[in-house]
């Protein structure tokens, strides 16, 4: 599985991972929802489950289900600040279009 993160995205995952000393790692992965049909999930795991892969991303245990492995493969996974928002930014190659507001994908 080749999935990366950037050093902010990284910190940002490690805080989290800090202030919840109980949790398996960051699962990341994909719902159904939105527009276009799919959007990201970025949550603390508290297990790895059955269909799960725990991955080591530059020391960050990231928790990906089998159901969206495929959908992810070589994501790069961003945090970024504008004004008073701060989010989760995802460059997905496996994306082949978003919709208006952002908050969705479709894969080919």
């Amino acid at each position: 599985m080749s999935i990366s993160i950037t050093v902010a995205a990284n910190e940002r995952m490690r805080h989290f991972l800090a202030a919840t000393p109980g949790a398996a790692g960051v699962r990341f992965g994909v719902k159904r929802t939105g527009c276009s049909g799919f959007a990201y999930v970025v949550d603390l795991a508290e297990s790895v489950g059955e269909g799960d892969q725990l991955v080591d991303v530059d020391g960050v245990p990231l928790i990906v289900n089998e159901k969206s492995m495929a959908m992810v493969e070589g994501t790069v996974i961003d945090f970024q600040r504008q004004g008073l928002n701060a989010s989760f930014v995802f460059h997905n190659p496996n994306a082949t279009g978003e919709c208006g507001c952002g908050e969705s994908f479709t894969v080919g």
